[in-house]
């Protein structure tokens, strides 16, 4: 099926939905309401989920659904009827009518099911749903209700393809209840919910992507009063007090202060362009990528991005298995109403990933990219707006939450590197550009304004004096055959990074002089190492990456690739073992050191300590506060043959590694798609030394820099620790 399909089938659409919902309202009587639908949202909280009353038995019985049943069956038609409801507000254009209590409760009533005061009895909560009804079917039934919250999004969009065939998938989950095969024939209707559908999801997730008339988020940026909270409840995401409270924090800022800090973003999009050496002819589409309260900005920087030509795309993260990547949200999205939540649904496509399904959407794909390749020629790349600040999180791994099997988990490295490679059939890497700028939450803490603006400082450094400093640092590393990085302390850091061999010094290099362009801010020279003679510990006592933590994750190298890894998060070592490989590996056996960095962002380090947030701070600015090591690809997968400069006019050279470099003969085992900083804080730092023909030249000692030229950087470092004592 295809999109237009879907379109064009309206009426029949309509009547399906129709007769969905009038099964949904019938099961509702048969089992007995949850409670009022207009209710109230503590109510909700407090009675929808595993602590309702026992309903009237006589219509549970004559509904002929099974009595262990009957909870599930009330509190999901419940919940369906209350998605209903904000569905018929949105499609009657009630909500600006509304007030903006009556907003409050209606978003609080969508959410509260999942929320953690709720969630020990959540049907979402698969410990809750396998101790009710058995490991398989506790699993089936956890993940149908996980599947069935997405259509609040898709009420608000007024998707209403979307809302039917999930509702479908439940209504006939539900008449297989009472099955004697009642396993195998939920589980056939997962897969063919998945399978069937397949085509027309990936084409509407592709032109969310490249094409701006998919705007719903954009209209709503460019059309409401963003100065006001209410437009928060039109987007159907979870709004919490972030949202609320840096929507009254954006309110007081001047608009000559919006411009500026959208125009920091913009510019250098703008500028990465120029710096890789793209060329820009030809592009139509940048998708903006946010988190929602930051709407001004967005504005803003839509404005100044139509003046280069361009149009936005803006696409929620995704809501559905299908779609999803792990807990990733990769869109825009708010705050999450319980990241457990999240986390215990990471694995979801477990129940109905095979083999023949991923060939069945790499197709599916195919046949997507090349109906709109000429629409595709116009995208840009992404534009990203990253947030911190909130509350770190530490996951349970939870015994009855789905997990990928061995088989899948190869399946699932084999998909992403084939999806990959066809989408840069289409969309090629050394095509497009981006640009990604974080900003802090309120959930931060009391200091949220002085940390904005701080924030602001480190975003907006000066980068003249950075790119002599750096130079300096580029200069001694150009020398060395190998670089040595240790850690001091509880740090147990021991690396040796190599390097390859320049031809022509006068005019390479092998670091990149990395400024305020696609990755702000500016702070650190980074490069590609060889693999073969790279090899050490690389320790951490604790890190934060993408919203995990580590406790003292530690990864032994060998010829550039990880031998063995470990952390301290679990009391057993195979729980710590699969859930670096799971959320740092991506499933591989071993991934290569894809980059090596030093940051020299003293600001963002001291903006870390003076506040307490360093483990708070994203990847984008840890990894300038201090020596990084990406584990996965190198920065410049699928851009190798674009030659690019330093502003010295020296080319850099070293854009590959032995793993890259098979992209010329066995491209399915030169990439692995993923990229992730681990940083060394300079207060667990020892010694960087450079050594390389006879030559020892030493770059920082015990977490200081003494190389000629750039002690300038230490002084952020000593003003902090005098205001300090």
């Amino acid at each position: 099926m295809k999109l237009k399909e879907v379109y064009d089938q309206r009426e029949a659409l309509e009547e399906r939905y129709r007769l969905a919902m009038e099964r949904i309202r019938e099961l509702n009587a048969e089992c007995g309401a949850v409670q009022d639908v207009a209710g109230k949202a503590q109510d909700v909280a407090g009675e929808s989920q595993g602590t309702t009353k026992d309903a009237d038995s006589d219509a549970g019985e004559a509904s002929g659904i099974p009595e262990e049943y009957r909870d599930f069956v009330r509190v999901t038609t419940a919940f369906l009827l209350k998605v209903d409801n904000a569905y018929q507000k949105v499609q009657q254009g009630m909500l600006p009518s509304m007030s903006l209590e009556e907003l409050r409760l209606l978003n609080r009533e969508l959410f509260c099911d999942v929320l953690p005061e709720s969630y020990e009895k959540s049907y979402a909560n698969p410990t809750y749903a396998v101790r009710k009804f058995g490991e398989t079917m506790g699993q089936y039934l956890s993940f149908v209700y996980t599947e069935l919250r997405g259509n609040i999004a898709f009420a608000f969009e007024q998707r209403i393809f979307d809302m039917t065939i999930a509702m479908e998938l439940y209504l006939e989950v539900v008449g297989s209840l009472s099955f004697e095969e009642k396993e195998t024939a939920i589980k056939e209707a997962i897969y063919y919910y998945i399978s069937d559908y397949s085509r027309v999801r990936m084409e509407k997730r592709f032109l969310e992507q490249i094409d701006p008339n998919e705007s719903f988020v954009t209209d709503i940026i460019m059309n409401e009063d963003l100065l006001e909270e209410r437009y928060l409840y039109y987007l159907g995401e979870y709004i919490s007090e972030n949202e609320r409270k840096l929507v009254a924090y954006m309110k007081d800022l001047p608009e000559e202060t919006i411009f500026a800090l959208a125009k920091t973003y913009t510019d250098g999009y703008r500028i990465g362009f120029d710096t890789n050496n793209v060329s820009f002819e030809g592009k139509k589409t940048v998708n903006i990528r946010y988190s929602v309260g930051f709407e001004r900005i967005v504005k803003a920087a839509i404005l100044q991005f139509r003046k280069m030509g361009l149009e936005p795309t803006i696409y929620r993260a995704a809501v559905n298995s299908s779609a999803k990547k792990q807990h990733l949200k990769i869109g825009f999205y708010s705050s999450s109403p319980n990241k457990q939540f999240d986390y215990d649904h990471r694995m979801d496509n477990a129940l109905y990933m095979n083999k023949a399904l991923n060939d069945r959407k790499l197709e599916a794909a195919r046949s997507v990219y090349e109906e709109y390749k000429e629409l595709a020629k116009g995208y840009a790349g992404p534009a990203v707006i990253e947030i911190f600040g909130e509350t770190p999180f530490a996951p349970i791994s939870k015994p009855e939450a789905v997990t990928l099997s061995a088989k899948q988990q190869k399946l699932s490295v084999e998909f992403a590197k084939q999806s990959s490679l066809l989408l840069n059939e289409y969309i090629p890497g050394d095509a497009i550009s981006f640009t990604i700028i974080a900003y802090p939450v309120p959930e931060i803490g009391d200091n949220f304004a002085e940390i904005f603006d701080e924030t602001v400082k480190v975003n907006t450094l000066d980068m003249e004096k950075y790119k002599k400093i750096q130079q300096c640092l580029i200069d001694a590393l150009d020398q060395g055959e190998y670089v040595r990085i240790t850690g001091r302390g509880a740090n147990r850091t021991d690396i040796r990074i190599a390097l390859r061999e320049l031809k022509n010094p006068s005019k390479e290099t092998l670091f990149e002089n990395c400024l305020a362009d696609v990755n702000i801010p500016l702070g650190e020279v980074f490069t590609s190492p060889k693999l073969t003679g790279t090899k050490g510990v690389l320790h951490v006592t604790e890190v934060y990456l993408n919203d995990l933590k580590y406790k003292n994750l530690e990864l032994t190298f060998e010829d550039g690739k990880i031998a063995d890894y470990t952390c301290s998060n679990f009391e057993k070592e195979e729980e710590n073992k699969a859930f670096i490989k799971e959320n740092l590996m991506y499933q591989h056996d071993t991934l290569p050191i894809g980059e090596f960095a030093i940051g020299t962002n003293t600001t963002a380090y001291v903006m870390g300590q003076k506040y307490d947030i360093a483990h708070k701070l994203p990847i984008l600015i840890a990894e300038k506060t201090g020596p990084h090591f990406a584990v996965g690809d190198t920065c410049y997968k699928m851009a190798e043959e674009i030659k690019t400069y330093n502003p010295d006019g020296k080319e850099i050279v070293a854009k590959e590694n032995e793993c890259s470099a098979l992209r010329k003969t066995e491209i399915d085992k030169a990439y692995f798609n993923c990229h992730t900083d681990i940083t060394i804080p300079y207060n667990e730092l020892g010694d960087i030394v450079v050594y390389g023909k006879g030559k020892e030249i030493t770059l920082l000692k015990e977490g200081r820099f003494v190389l000629e030229g750039t002690t300038d950087l230490n002084l952020a470092l000593e003003e902090y620790e005098q205001q300090s004592k």
